[in-house]
């Protein structure tokens, strides 16, 4: 569309996912006039790819599950469980269509200037916008923010076809539920679709490269997930060695050849094969060459207020590393936005103050150093853990597995970290986030009255744990 009788902005932002548009919103609260560039919807791949279609599917997989267990609660006369995947699907596409039809809102509330078509770089301060139609748009910025993304990738030899071999955008895509999975990865995107298609029925085989699934979190909270998801009839594999060429599809399904690091290798088969093996950053063809911003093997290097080495150029998301998490983006382009605004102080990013969630059945959330990363560093470390069969939310609820545990500094009581695996955990993550926001120590947050019952009691819980004052464990 036509951006009004005025190309110029103080700022354009290239790329309208969680980043991007958190960035153009807030640079619009502080008095700058905005334009927000994409060639898509405005909500990016968390939207329409990743994050919400994604967890609506894992909501009813939840529901799915719930209800096997009703009799377990005194509720029974339901007869076979059937799943309807179709109306999984048509859900799905519901959540995210209202959740896209009110950031559409937002822009107008914001009063931002949506620029719709491919936008490229020409140098610091212009972006050209190519629309369907061919035509092209030019946009002068005093700024310009990058948020341009990523892709999912496969695996060198292993080219997904969108039938048998499919990666988490081709599922997302599917209206059916096949019978086996076979699902290579087990990092955040891995797990959650290896516990997705198990709870819906299907047979689920898991394998992961690594020496443990989702290895960048704490080493207690991969041997309990691994644990989970065995006592659950998932199979699941580490340190799993595979030639890409023994993969091979038919009309039925996929088949391969996988076996452990130096043990016996099997034939494995199932309908489809889900390579969830990360995401490629969208860093090509987007004009970076006319600038002088730094990129090294796919990331766009940024200092910790999100500048790169071009002035006024900046970047955010999944392109300068990091976590590569929405949240984390919509941090960035925050503090990017704050920059640009003029303001003085803004506090630089810290990756290690950023939540983590995994919405696996058990859920997975994270927040600070693990224990390993403290050993790493050679910090002196005291630990409280308690388990959730300690919390009698958690009994009342019929989900009892994982625990909650805190990691604090041995001399200085600073909270280091704190790791949930367990119901909700993605939403009890929260305290913890605030509390190292605030450097709250261990025995503040224990301190602290948690309502009783709640599933909340746990953090409480382990955070006295730490210094050995837990009450109910």
């Amino acid at each position: 569309m036509a951006v009004g009788s005025s190309n110029s902005f103080d700022l354009v932002v290239l790329g309208a996912g969680t980043g991007g548009y958190a960035a153009a919103f807030r640079a619009s609260q502080l008095g700058l006039r905005v334009a927000l560039v994409d060639q898509g919807k405005i909500g990016g791949t968390c939207l329409h790819r990743g994050c919400i279609p994604t967890k609506a599917l894992l909501e009813s997989a939840a529901v799915a599950e719930r209800m096997r267990h009703a009799a377990d609660f005194g509720i029974g006369g339901f007869g076979e469980l059937a799943v309807d995947y179709a109306k999984v699907a048509q859900r799905r596409d519901m959540v995210v269509n209202r959740m896209w039809k009110g950031l559409s809102s937002l822009v107008k509330k914001y009063n931002v200037t949506w620029v719709e078509g491919r936008g490229r770089l020409d140098g610091a301060h212009k972006v050209r916008v190519t629309g369907a139609d061919g035509n092209e748009v030019v946009l002068e910025a005093t700024d310009v923010i990058l948020a341009t993304g990523s892709r999912a990738k496969s695996l060198p030899g292993i080219t997904p076809d969108g039938e048998r071999i499919v990666t988490s955008d081709d599922v997302l895509k599917r209206g059916t539920l096949p019978g086996s999975v076979i699902v290579i990865g087990a990092g955040a995107v891995g797990v959650e679709f290896a516990s997705f298609y198990h709870d819906m029925g299907a047979a689920v085989t898991l394998l992961e490269y690594l020496p443990t699934v989702v290895p960048l979190e704490d080493r207690d909270v991969s041997r309990e997930l691994e644990r989970s998801f065995t006592r659950r009839g998932i199979r699941v594999m580490t340190s799993a060695r595979f030639d890409a060429a023994s993969v091979v599809t038919s009309g039925d399904g996929v088949r391969l050849t996988v076996g452990p690091d130096g043990g016996q290798a099997e034939d494995l088969g199932a309908e489809i094969l889900l390579v969830a093996a990360g995401r490629a950053t969208n860093v090509e063809d987007v004009g970076l060459e006319t600038t002088t911003a730094e990129v090294d093997r796919g990331i766009v290097r940024v200092d910790g207020l999100m500048r790169t080495r071009e002035p006024h150029l900046y970047a955010i998301g999944d392109i300068v590393g990091g976590l590569q998490l929405a949240h984390t983006a919509a941090h960035e382009g925050i503090i990017a936005a704050h920059v640009i605004a003029g303001e003085a102080d803004v506090h630089p990013m810290d990756y290690v103050r950023q939540p983590r969630a995994t919405y696996c059945r058990p859920e997975i959330a994270s927040v600070g150093l693990t224990e390993q990363q403290c050993e790493a560093q050679g910090i002196p470390v005291k630990i409280g853990k308690i388990p959730f069969q300690a919390v009698g939310k958690a009994i009342i609820g019929g989900e009892y597995e994982g625990f909650a545990k805190v990691i604090g500094h041995a001399e200085t009581d600073q909270t280091l970290g704190v790791h949930l695996i367990g119901p909700h955990a993605t939403d009890l993550i929260g305290e913890a986030s605030v509390a190292m926001h605030l450097e709250a120590a261990p025995w503040e947050i224990g301190s602290a009255t948690h309502a009783h019952p709640t599933l909340s009691e746990i953090l409480g819980e382990a955070a006295m744990a730490v210094d050995g004052r837990s009450i109910n464990f």
